[in-house]
Formats: C-alpha cells, sequence, structure tokens
C-alpha cells in the first residue's frame, strides 16, 4: 500500500507550478495556508474545553492564452498530499481551458524569492495563554464568591501563507491573530454584559480588566428601565464603532460604486471619490504595517469579483487612505476596476483599518460624563444590509444598553432593533473620543484588526423595542 505524503508548502508551490505548466497553463499561482490554532472555552465559572488544531489548503489558480484572451481556472483545497496535488492542477488547467477570457486578466505579478521563502511555517501553543489562563482562573473563583456566571472563549492562530507564481514570484509571511470574547451573567441569568478583545500573542489581554468591566456593567444592570424606540442621544463605545465601521470598510468596493450599487456612487455615474462625506475631520486608512494591526503585506485572492482579482496575487500592499479630513479618498480596487473607474493605481483591500477624528481624546466614560440624558450602547449583532444605496444597515442590540442620565450610567435597559448607515454616522456624531484598538462583536472573529473613537451621535434611531434578550 502506498501511503500518501504531505508536502513542505515550498515544494507543493513548485510542483505546482511544474505540473501546470506540464498539463499546459501558460501562466499559475499557487497559494498555500498552513494555519496552526488553540483555544480555550469556559462555561460556568469553568473551563470547558482546550485544543490545538493543525491545517493546511492550496489553491491553484492556472491561466491559459495571453492578453485579452486570457482565461482562468482556479481549485483549491485542504489537506493536499502529493496525489491530490496532481488532481487539483489538472482540474484547475481544465476549467481555465473550458473558460471565457477573464476580464479582469492582467499580466501575473512578477518578482523573485522574498525574504523568509525557505523557513517552515510557525506554530501557536497553548503556552500562548501562559498569563492568561492563570488570571482567568482567578476571575472564575472571584464571580463565584459573587454570585455571578461567566462565559466564553479565547483562540489564537498563526496563518503562514506562501504564494509562488509562474513569472518568479515567491512570497512568505506568517500572521498571528488572537481574541477573547467574554460574557458575564447576573446569578439569576437575568442580565447579562458582553466584553471583547484582539491581541496578537495574548501579551496585552488582561483577564482581571475584563473581568472588571464585566461586573461593572453587570452593577449598572442592578437597575432596569422600559425606554420607548426613537431617536435617542447615544455614545458607542469602540467595539460598537466597529460593528458598524467594518460594514462600512467592506462597502468600498470601486467595482460596486462605478455600477451605481453602493452608497459611493454618484447619481449622475461615476464614484464619489473627492466628495465630502463628512463635515467633520473624520480618517479612515489601511496600512499593513499599522503597529499592532500588521496583516499580509500582499494581496491575497482566491477568486475574482468585485474589485478581488486572482491575477492580482502578491501584490505588494500600500498605506490607503479611504477618507480623509471627511473626504471619500480612495475604494477598493484590483488592477482591472483601477483601470475601469479611472483610479491612478490599484488599492486592494486591506484586512485592518483605523478610524480618526482629528483633535479628539478622551475615553467612553468622558462622552458619557458629558451627556445629560441619553443611552450607552456597548454592542450590536445580527447587522444585515437594508438599502445599499444609503448603506442603511439595520440590527438589534445586545448583551448591553445602558440609560445615562446627567453624565452617569443608571441603569440597563430593553433592547432595540435599530436602522442606522454608517456614512450618515460619521457627518451626524457631535462627539468623538481616542482612538484604541477595538473588537467588534459582530464581525470580531472574522475581522479583528481595527482601532475606532467612541461617539455620541446625538439622534441614534432606535426604531422599535426588541424582545431579544
Amino acid at each position: 500500500m502506498t501511503t500518501a505524503i504531505q508536502l513542505i508548502p515550498q515544494d507543493t508551490v513548485e510542483q505546482g507550478l511544474a505540473l501546470a505548466a506540464a498539463e499546459g497553463a501558460d501562466g499559475c499561482v499557487v497559494i498555500v495556508a498552513e494555519t496552526s490554532s488553540t483555544n480555550l472555552r469556559w462555561a460556568n465559572n469553568t473551563l470547558t474545553t482546550n485544543g490545538a488544531m493543525r491545517g493546511s489548503s492550496v489553491t491553484v489558480i492556472a491561466t491559459v492564452g495571453a492578453g485579452e484572451g486570457t482565461a482562468a481556472g482556479v481549485v483549491g483545497r485542504s489537506s493536499v498530499t502529493d496525489a491530490s496535488l496532481r488532481e487539483i492542477v489538472s482540474a484547475a488547467v481544465a476549467t481555465a481551458k473550458a473558460s471565457s477570457p477573464a476580464e479582469d486578466a492582467r499580466p501575473l505579478v512578477a518578482g523573485d524569492a522574498g525574504a523568509g521563502w525557505d523557513e517552515e511555517p510557525e506554530e501557536t501553543t497553548v503556552s500562548v495563554y501562559e498569563k492568561f489562563a492563570p488570571a482567568l482562573g482567578e476571575t472564575f473563583q472571584r464571580a463565584g464568591s459573587e454570585n455571578r456566571w461567566l462565559y466564553g472563549f479565547a483562540e489564537h492562530e498563526v496563518v503562514t501563507l506562501y504564494v509562488g507564481s509562474s513569472t518568479g514570484l515567491r512570497v512568505r509571511h506568517a500572521l498571528p491573530r488572537g481574541l477573547v470574547t467574554a460574557t458575564g451573567k447576573s446569578g439569576d441569568l437575568s442580565q447579562s454584559a458582553w466584553v471583547g478583545a484582539a491581541t496578537r500573542d495574548f501579551s496585552d489581554i488582561d483577564a482581571h480588566a475584563i473581568d472588571a468591566e464585566l461586573t461593572r456593567r453587570l452593577g449598572w444592570a442592578a437597575r432596569t428601565v422600559s425606554v420607548d424606540a426613537g431617536r435617542h442621544a447615544t455614545v458607542l463605545p469602540p467595539a460598537a464603532v466597529a460593528d458598524l465601521t467594518t460594514y462600512l470598510y467592506w462597502c468600498l468596493d470601486g467595482r460596486e460604486a462605478f455600477e451605481g450599487r453602493s452608497v459611493f456612487a454618484k447619481p449622475s455615474g461615476g464614484t464619489r471619490v473627492g466628495d465630502v462625506l463628512s463635515s467633520q475631520p473624520v480618517n479612515l486608512r489601511s496600512d499593513p504595517l499599522l503597529p499592532g494591526l500588521e496583516t499580509f503585506p500582499f494581496a491575497v485572492a482566491r477568486s475574482s469579483g468585485g474589485s478581488s482579482s486572482v491575477f492580482d496575487n502578491g501584490l505588494t500592499l500600500a498605506a490607503t487612505d479611504w477618507i480623509r479630513g471627511g473626504r471619500l479618498e480612495s475604494l477598493t480596487t484590483s488592477r482591472h476596476t483601477a483601470e475601469l473607474i479611472g483610479a491612478p493605481a490599484a488599492t486592494p483591500d486591506i484586512d485592518n483599518y483605523v478610524l480618526t477624528v482629528d483633535g479628539a481624546s478622551g475615553s467612553t466614560d468622558d462622552l458619557v460624563a458629558g451627556l445629560e440624558h441619553g443611552l450607552l450602547l456597548t454592542c450590536l449583532w445580527y447587522i444585515r444590509m437594508v438599502d445599499p444605496q444609503t448603506l442603511l444597515l439595520t440590527g438589534l442590540t445586545r448583551d448591553g444598553v445602558y440609560l445615562v442620565e446627567n453624565g452617569e450610567v443608571t441603569g440597563a435597559v430593553n433592547n432595540f432593533r435599530f436602522n442606522e448607515s454608517p456614512v450618515d454616522l460619521l457627518a451626524r456624531f457631535t462627539a468623538a473620543g481616542a482612538t484604541v484598538p477595538s473588537f467588534s462583536r459582530e464581525w470580531g472573529d472574522g475581522f479583528s484588526r481595527t482601532a475606532t473613537p467612541p461617539l455620541l451621535v446625538p439622534d441614534f434611531n432606535m426604531s422599535s423595542v426588541s424582545q431579544a434578550s
């Protein structure tokens, strides 16, 4: 019996490229992703599970033809062996030969072997929780003595990407990412609060601080108040701002705007690049080298669509201003989309962003202290699009809406359904705090490299009361 052999990443790339050439492909890109992850989960003040996992995937992009006549075929699979690699490559080449020319076809990104190409994939282990886990155990003891319940999970992963092309490109990058999401409940389970955080290595995660914030919010909920739906002065902490800003960021698609299908489209045709979205000095920026929010420094596309193109794999990413001083500066584009909409250069999406307001300082607590009457909204969930032309979103509040009176939080209130556009909010907020690393309750498990300020919105639209709890 022949045993299937798991290839090392660099061999997978080289063999995949050689096989594609032998099958008649004119060009090829091979993407190998090696993932190492570990997690902790807890419930009822007890650690319930922990584990470590390894995974791998291979994506082969084969091209046939040249120039505007180039077609592409893409096939991906996990846990690839030497035998199954041949099947993947053959399928990708066959798909390319059977496909029509791709409108986004461009010459594959050229290059050579970058720094670290020969290095092995990086790994994480449960030792990443060396300081966090003992502190977490101490919070369990404290919660039990105070008649509270703690639930949550922590995850850490390292993804090592290898991208190679028939044009000589060989790039490798290892990227760590971690997160914590924690929920506290009162002893009778009638009240709950949530806190989350993102990290690269857990050295900056303080389990005691997370528990202290959960305790504070549950303390606010000792008094409950019914509040009617309507427009309310509302403080949004950085986490809630990230809930909304992340959706806005994902909608910065140049193709959709050019075709009139988004809030960033001009009614008369074309995009709104150059238009003032807000009179406030708002800035939205991405940079793969942002300290603490570092991400892959090159484009990775396993499919084409919108402003993403498989032909752009390996394209170097650069710092990009999306909004500067309230003015729309850029939209996400592939090389093809950039030419289509008349942009000076391609600006692929980057897996991070920072939202800032010039001159803003202070914290969420400072915004609360300055509010005479209104709400503190800690997180949102089940966010969905209502109208792409205005980027109107709807969703529900969750695990913490609080009443603010005379600058103090005085109780918890019922949940709401909201209807708001994050683009409109950036033009309507009346106060902001300093930008800090943030973690979206709704999107953080997949998009966690964000930094946002707290905002005060004078008329946040709580469209109806929700029975969700």
